[in-house]
């Protein structure tokens, strides 16, 4: 499932998932036995390279597109598939563009999709396999009963891995809350966190394969990522350092970057937090009460920020009295209370998990 976390190549599956209009001209191909060669775009690239056929210009329906595949020639859709522009179309793509296909029908759409990066989808009349090519990368579609038992045994993982950040995640708030935490404990969570994030992009490669089907998967993976990335991002308000502090909004695609060996080191993710190219993961941290803070009802970040930018730790924040508290801006009595009074049930909550 790499190959569908690219942008383009999800956007293609999408046009051929189940319940959309193609998908359904597709299997109406698939049905009747026949082959098909169909490129999804019609801009002046594309015709640059079509010779012969007919202009057609007509609107797009599933029972059009299997008529026009008893011709030989390729078939041309708009962008949007809601046009089929040409059909009985001889595609002529430059012929020095590399191929590993063997079928002439499989090498035109790698080398027309090599050439002007459209989706081409081929339909193989021989082995009923349908296979789309995007910018060179090939995806052969599966049926839907292997991509549904796929998607059950990615969610199967997805949940493990989520339990064991929320498990990780508490472990930190009680070290925080003890004043304990290292760079190892960081790194573990941001580990923890990017585990649940690739499987979930995995899962979410099946969700756009199954389409209409897909539905309870798409409800059951939201569920399992709900506040991954607002853990992330507090994460890294807490401990980024240096530089990074200046770029926080960037550190998640950084975090998607690191390789799966190097994730699982721990090291490269406390690299992009700022913590240097050799990080010593022994080292004492102090953070500045962002997840905590983030725990409170009604206590908005606008309010967590002056809250942070007063004591600028959490050790500080957690010995800090109900007055200095007022004394910030925006900060009442009612607000300054329940702001102690939560922090000390968060504290007793998160000691009580770690030790019990």
């Amino acid at each position: 499932m790499a190959d569908t976390t690219t942008p383009e190549l999800r956007a293609a599956l999408r046009l051929v998932a189940p319940g959309t209009p193609l998908r359904e001209g597709i299997d109406r191909i698939l049905q009747a036995k026949m082959g098909a060669l169909i490129v999804v775009g019609d801009s002046a690239e594309v015709l640059s390279i079509c010779s012969g056929g007919f202009p057609l210009d007509v609107r797009f329906t599933p029972q059009r597109l299997s008529e026009l595949a008893k011709m030989d020639g390729a078939i041309i859709l708009a962008a949007d598939t809601s046009r089929v522009a040409r059909a009985n179309v001889h595609l002529v793509p430059d012929p020095d563009i590399p191929t590993s296909e063997t079928g002439t029908r499989h090498r035109t759409a790698e080398r027309v999709s090599r050439q002007i990066a459209v989706p081409v989808i081929t339909v193989s009349e021989e082995m009923s396999v349908v296979s789309i090519q995007c910018d060179g990368v090939k995806k052969t579609l599966e049926s839907i009963p292997r991509v549904l038992a796929r998607a059950d045994q990615a969610l199967q993982i997805l949940d493990r891995y989520r339990n064991r950040l929320d498990a990780a995640s508490a472990a930190l708030s009680a070290l925080e809350v003890e004043d304990l935490v290292t760079a190892r404990d960081i790194g573990e969570a941001l580990q923890r966190a990017q585990m649940v994030r690739r499987v979930a992009d995995e899962v979410d490669g099946y969700v756009i394969e199954l389409g209409t089907d897909g539905r309870l998967v798409a409800l059951q993976l939201e569920e399992l990522v709900v506040g991954l990335a607002d853990e992330v991002a507090l994460v890294c308000r807490d401990y980024a350092r240096g530089t990074a502090r200046d770029h926080l909004d960037e550190l998640p695609a950084a975090f998607a970057a690191i390789d799966d060996d190097a994730l699982l080191d721990g090291r490269a993710l406390l690299t992009c937090l700022g913590f240097g190219p050799h990080p010593d993961l022994d080292a004492s941290v102090t953070p500045k009460g962002y997840r905590l803070l983030a725990k409170i009802p009604r206590l908005g970040s606008d309010l967590a920020d002056r809250v942070v930018g007063r004591f600028d730790s959490l050790a500080k924040l957690m010995r800090a009295s109900t007055t200095d508290l007022v004394e910030i801006d925006g900060i009442g009595e009612t607000r300054a209370r329940t702001i102690k009074d939560g922090l000390s049930r968060l504290a007793e909550t998160s000691i009580l998990e770690r030790y019990s």
